[in-house]
């Protein structure tokens, strides 16, 4: 009976790496002919189709300002970066990128949808209805009906969800609101279409709506004690414990001086 042959290890080690070279080898050929393969020219990018919404921007100088920005062909552009380059274009708030077989790119598009001003006067900014703060020309904007709102950075979304809340109150009494604003030390304050100021003072939606809906339906009986309607409202501060100070147009607690002698 005849032993077995025993490969010396030296043998085994040479085999190994011969093995892992080839693997090794066939591995780069397979890269380099993908790579080859995703830039022929066939998959060059020769077009990108927008759709979507593109009331405030062009489709052909979307396409333009963003060409020079994509680089690669159909099979290795990144399509992230083709995203965020048309994210950057104004009034664009999302875009979605898709490949179109053999070399296009399909671009949907979502514009900002403004519902309200943001800041101060000169402030350039709009809310739009998911109540993100974006920047745009104002010109491209038709004003008339759009609040102002106003808050710390990054609170957009709470006013304007505050703002939802009030503003049908008012409206029910048909009054309008202007402006809301929260204060850094978070106290809430409105102002009406006709010029009236009502301190709101602290705390969330439950909170506040509370002592609103408390003046609301107390301040037609007030005002008439007076023969005047609620739209002769000049301030209202609501962040008293047990009630609310009112002022109104052409109404004075002070006695005249005449008066007094």
């Amino acid at each position: 009976m005849k032993s077995a042959v025993v490969t010396p290890l030296d043998v085994k080690l040479m085999n190994l790496a011969m093995l892992a070279l080839v693997v090794v080898f066939a591995v780069l050929c397979v890269v380099t002919a993908v790579r080859s393969f995703s830039r022929m020219s066939v998959f060059d990018i020769r077009g990108i189709e927008v759709n979507g919404d593109t009331r405030h921007n062009n489709s052909v100088t979307l396409r333009a300002n963003v060409a020079p920005r994509i680089a690669g062909t159909f099979l290795t552009v990144d399509l992230a970066r083709v995203r965020s380059a048309f994210e950057s274009a104004p009034w664009v708030r999302r875009a979605v990128v898709h490949r179109d077989f053999p070399n296009r790119l399909r671009v949907t598009l979502q514009e900002h949808m403004p519902v309200a001003l943001w800041g101060g006067e000169g402030d350039a900014r709009l809310v739009n209805n998911f109540g993100e703060v974006f920047e745009a020309n104002l010109g491209e904007v038709d004003q008339d009906g759009l609040p102002t709102l106003a808050g710390p950075e990054g609170q957009s979304g709470d006013v304007l969800a505050m703002y939802r809340a009030i503003e049908p109150r008012f409206d029910a009494l048909d009054m309008t609101v202007e402006a809301l604003e929260l204060s850094a030390r978070g106290s809430w304050s409105v102002r009406l279409e006709a010029g009236a100021r009502i301190e709101l003072g602290r705390g969330n939606a439950s909170e506040v709506l509370p002592r609103l809906d408390q003046f609301l339906k107390t301040l037609t009986q007030v005002v008439s004690r007076y023969g005047r309607q609620a739209s002769a409202i000049e301030s209202a501060d609501l962040r008293h414990e047990n009630g609310y100070a009112i002022r109104l147009r052409g109404v004075s607690t002070v006695q005249p001086e005449a008066a007094k002698k």
